[in-house]
């Protein structure tokens, strides 16, 4: 790519100048492209999100096998519920530390 930009004829100092920018950009694209491609480690293990998962799952179920149905059981059955779907939230979240895996990737193909 920058043999292309450097092959260009400027015929102005205005033309000199992007040129220069766009053999910048050039040559730091490459860079950016492994600056990416070198932070696709989770910063999170994915034993920690299993375990997370499981334990609110756990939680949750043993609240109602037993209770009686009554309104305190009712809202900590909800409250346990909403628990669960932020676990499940906060893992997809944290997905995105990850782009390149997990259950939403992004292409690591050019789109060219």
């Amino acid at each position: 790519m920058t043999h292309a930009i450097r092959s260009l004829v400027p015929q102005s100092d205005a033309q000199r100048a992007l040129q220069a920018v766009a053999l910048d950009h050039a040559e730091k694209l490459p860079e950016s492209c492994w600056m990416v491609l070198a932070g696709t480690e989770s910063l999170v293990p994915m034993p920690f999100h299993v375990i997370l998962l499981f334990w609110l799952s756990i939680t949750f179920a043993s609240f109602g096998l037993f209770a009686p149905r009554n309104a305190t059981v009712v809202a900590t059955l909800l409250a346990c519920a909403l628990s669960v779907a932020s676990a499940v939230f906060l893992v997809l979240v944290l997905e995105m530390d990850t782009p390149f895996n997990g259950m939403m990737r992004v292409s690591a193909e050019p789109s060219i």
